[in-house]
């Protein structure tokens, strides 16, 4: 793990960048490998990234008040950028979320379902 993260500095990226703990939640999705590409290659390893569908399908399992601020930033360099997001995985994925009572929870789906309404297509249904 150190020569990776002396990998991502000597590449310019952010040692944030190498995060072990990601590859729990990543293969947990369904499809992940269908959903990451190649960012950097280099003599003796390859870097990949998410796609920015498997990147907001990782953040949906917690949603937390950073979540929600790194899917909001996602959309918006998904639509800045022209960047392909399945919209209607997500949004499925968000649906299938556990129920919660929790009003702060429930205001951060909503506001994400909002975010994802920004992209075009179907408009998200309130849950």
């Amino acid at each position: 793990r150190l020569q990776l993260m002396e990998f991502a500095a000597a590449a310019g990226l952010s040692i944030e960048a190498v995060n072990s703990a990601a590859d729990y939640f990543v293969r947990r999705i369904p499809g992940w490998q269908q959903e990451i590409e190649l960012f950097r290659l280099g003599p003796k390893a390859r870097i990949y990234r998410p796609t920015p569908t498997l990147f907001l399908l990782v953040k949906i399992g917690r949603l937390s008040d950073q979540d929600l601020a790194d899917c909001l930033a996602m959309i918006a360099k998904a639509r800045t950028d022209a960047l392909p997001v399945d919209g209607k995985r997500v949004l499925a994925a968000l649906i299938d979320l556990p129920p919660t009572a929790e009003p702060t929870a429930l205001l951060r789906q909503a506001t994400l379902r909002q975010g994802l309404a920004a992209l075009g297509g179907p408009r998200p249904p309130e849950r």
